[in-house]
Formats: C-alpha cells, sequence, structure tokens
C-alpha cells in the first residue's frame, strides 16, 4: 500500500494497522494503548498538529474514530546512532539501478537500533534518491554486492528476475582448510542441500527435517596458513580448532536459493564454520561490534540479463576478506 506521506531524511513514514474492534473509541485511544506508556505527551502533540495521517493523507485529531481508519501513518522520532566507521563504494549507476560495495557491519535496511546507520537512508540522503528500494538484502554481517532499483518505474522488471531465480549469486568465505573433529572430511566441489527454518523471535536459522528448500555449491579455491590471533568475538582462524593456529582455505559459495543464514549454516554443516562467526556452529554471548574481525563472508559477484537493456550484465566487489592470504603470496590449491 503507498503511504501518503513522503520519505524523510532518507525513512519511510510508518504504517500502522487499526484494529477492527476493540475497547478504544478513538485512533488516538488506540496509539495510547500501544505508546502511552513511552510518550504520551508527544502522542497527543502529534495529533494535534496533523502529523498522523489516514489513507489519502488525511490529517487525524483526537476524536477520529477507530473505525474511520484502517491503517494510518506517521513519522517516528529517530534515535541518536553512533556512525558506523564504515563507506560504501558505488560500482554502478543509471537510471534503473543503483550497485554498491556494501561493507561488513552496515544493515542493508533499517531495522532495531540502526536507521539512519543502514546502507538504504545512507544512499538514500547522499545521492537525494528517496525511491531506492533493495532488489536482495545482504546480511549487516556479510559484506559485498547489493543491488537497489532507483524508481517506481522499472522496479517489476528487476523483482520478476529475484522471483524467477533468474539472478546467479557469487559469495567467498574464509574457513579452516580442514573439517573440525567429529565431522568427516568432504570431497570438493560440493553441493549441500537441506530444510532450514527461521522464525523472526530466535535468531539462529535451523536446519530442520523435510524436503530440501536450501541448496549451495561449495568449491574450495586455495588453501594457505592461518594467523594465532586469539580471543577475538566469534570464530577466529586460530580458534577453529581450539589450536594455535590452522591451514584455512577461501571456498567459492553459489547459493541456488536464498534462506536466511544459509551460506553460513552450510559451511557449518560441514564443520567448517567461517571464521568471526559469531553465530553457527556456536551462538556467542553477544558484544560490541570489533570492526578489525569482520565476519569472513563476501558477496562477491552477481550476474543476470538486464530486463531493460536485454545485455547480460555482471557486478563484481572490489573487497577482499581480511582473513585470506595477499594475492602476492604463495598458495597452494587442494
Amino acid at each position: 500500500m503507498q503511504s501518503p506521506l513522503p520519505v524523510r531524511d532518507g525513512v519511510n513514514a510508518t504504517r500502522l494497522r487499526l484494529p477492527d474492534e476493540g475497547p478504544w473509541t478513538t485512533a488516538m485511544d488506540y496509539m495510547m494503548h500501544r505508546w502511552g506508556h513511552i510518550d504520551p505527551q508527544g502522542i497527543e502533540d502529534r495529533f494535534d498538529a496533523g502529523e498522523i495521517v489516514g489513507e489519502g493523507g488525511a490529517p487525524l485529531d483526537r476524536a477520529t474514530r477507530l473505525e474511520d481508519h484502517t491503517f494510518i501513518w506517521y513519522y517516528r522520532t529517530l534515535p541518536l546512532e553512533t556512525r558506523i566507521p564504515v563507506e560504501l563504494d558505488i560500482l554502478h549507476q543509471d537510471e534503473h539501478l543503483l550497485v554498491v560495495d556494501k561493507p561488513h557491519f552496515l544493515p542493508t535496511t533499517p531495522g532495531g537500533t540502526y536507521i539512519q546507520e543502514s546502507a538504504l537512508v545512507r544512499l538514500r540522503n547522499q545521492l537525494d534518491l528517496p525511491d531506492l528500494i533493495p532488489m536482495h538484502r545482504l546480511d549487516r554481517m556479510t559484506a559485498g554486492v547489493l543491488l537497489l532499483s532507483t524508481t517506481p518505474e522499472t522496479r517489476g522488471n528487476y523483482q520478476v528476475l529475484f522471483e524467477k531465480r533468474q539472478v546467479q549469486k557469487e559469495y567467498e568465505c574464509v574457513s579452516a582448510a580442514e573439517p573440525a573433529p567429529g565431522y568427516p572430511e568432504t570431497g570438493f566441489p560440493v553441493v549441500v542441500r537441506n530444510r532450514m527454518t527461521k522464525s523472526r523471535s530466535y535468531l539462529l536459522a535451523e536446519v530442520i527435517e523435510g524436503e530440501p528448500n536450501a541448496e549451495t555449491r561449495i568449491e574450495r579455491l586455495e588453501t594457505f596458513d592461518g594467523g594465532t590471533q586469539q580471543g577475538a568475538a566469534g570464530t577466529t582462524a586460530a580458534s577453529l580448532h581450539g589450536t594455535g593456529s590452522v591451514r584455512l582455505a577461501r571456498y567459492r559459495l553459489e547459493p541456488h536459493s536464498g534462506k536466511t543464514h544459509q551460506l553460513r549454516v552450510h559451511m557449518a554443516s560441514l564443520g567448517l564454520g567461517i571464521v568471526n562467526d559469531a553465530f553457527y556452529p556456536d551462538l556467542l554471548d553477544k558484544a560490541p561490534d570489533d570492526y578489525s574481525k569482520p565476519l569472513q563472508l563476501l558477496a562477491r559477484g552477481i550476474r543476470f540479463v538486464d530486463p531493460i537493456s536485454r545485455e547480460p550484465v555482471e557486478y563484481r566487489s572490489r573487497r577482499e576478506l581480511s582473513e585470506a592470504a595477499p594475492i602476492e603470496a604463495t598458495q597452494t590449491r587442494p
């Protein structure tokens, strides 16, 4: 449903569905029920100033009856946010698409404690593109290629590509070269298939019994000597096997589905949890972000036939994983 309020400061107006019935006489009564314990005066002031609107943008007042509107819209009061010390790089921009190289730690869209400090809001404000919408998402801890639609007129053309799985994605990660104790050796390349689920109320994705709905092809590209760092949040090069030093490897991951945390779960299922992953294989206690130890997962590339130009296109990340062997170093092929 189209919002009657425009984007402000890079953020969409919040939409609230009013209940069909209940002990509330007015829309303001209901909002007081939901949030009056936080800022009752602020709610009254917004109704008095006409800052809360219904369908068609009609301003509501204190007396607007609950049944007069199904949805109402308003602007949230944005909290102060500490800037995340990372930057977005633009890979491509035209009248239909914006392609960026997202850094680790920056969420794709607003949510939770990150609103202004999200890729979407930063880019809307930086480029003055209020209609900007991401075509897909990358986890906050995952870096790499992110596609966004710049205009509603052609957005559907690109959405169809994702819906029909006509977009090929390639990721890279760094993990141990050998599986953790208790896991069998894996011959590469390998295709991992299973059934995954994730509820909104639980941080982790889970593998369950049933028809597979998640598939990833995994290829080991090269192996090299890992570091000896200790004590970092998440799985580190040194702690993968509980030793001071391990052999590491760079892997290419090609997902053929798009489940939440799919790549992290599939690597962990092989006993090869990704370096600096605080979720898989073990959920660690929440800790402040350590910007020196990003999750070693990168959306390296994306390719498809552009629905406007009808030409094949490919966009590649220019970022490198910090735990990967330097390009000039001697590396051993498996």
